[in-house]
């Protein structure tokens, strides 16, 4: 199942709020929002709220270009979710591979 982040939470919403939120419902979290890990006050509490988070790394990705990234990317996005343990930051990047930048 498919969660839209504006579907639960406005989209104001601070990412320490629905962080938390998702983390607690076990959701795994993929955004276009590339510095959320560099910013400490959203990397906090993505690692505090236990997620698994998927990073676009490119960009200029229109909605359907996202989608079709996660379709070739869901074998990979699988076994690292299987594989390793939340918290955790990965990336999609172009040609929808998978690598692991940020664990706990």
């Amino acid at each position: 199942m498919c969660h839209v982040h504006d579907d639960h939470f406005a989209p104001d919403a601070l990412d320490e709020d629905w962080l938390r939120q998702a983390g607690a419902a076990g959701w795994v979290v993929i955004t276009k929002d590339t510095r959320i890990r560099y910013r400490e006050t959203e990397r906090a509490a993505l690692l505090a709220a236990n997620v698994r988070a998927f990073v676009f790394t490119t960009a200029d990705l229109n909605g359907a270009e996202m989608a079709d990234m996660v379709v070739k990317a869901l074998p990979a996005i699988t076994r690292l979710c299987d594989k390793r343990p939340p918290p955790f930051i990965a990336r999609i990047g172009r040609g929808a591979r998978v690598h692991l930048l940020v664990r706990r």
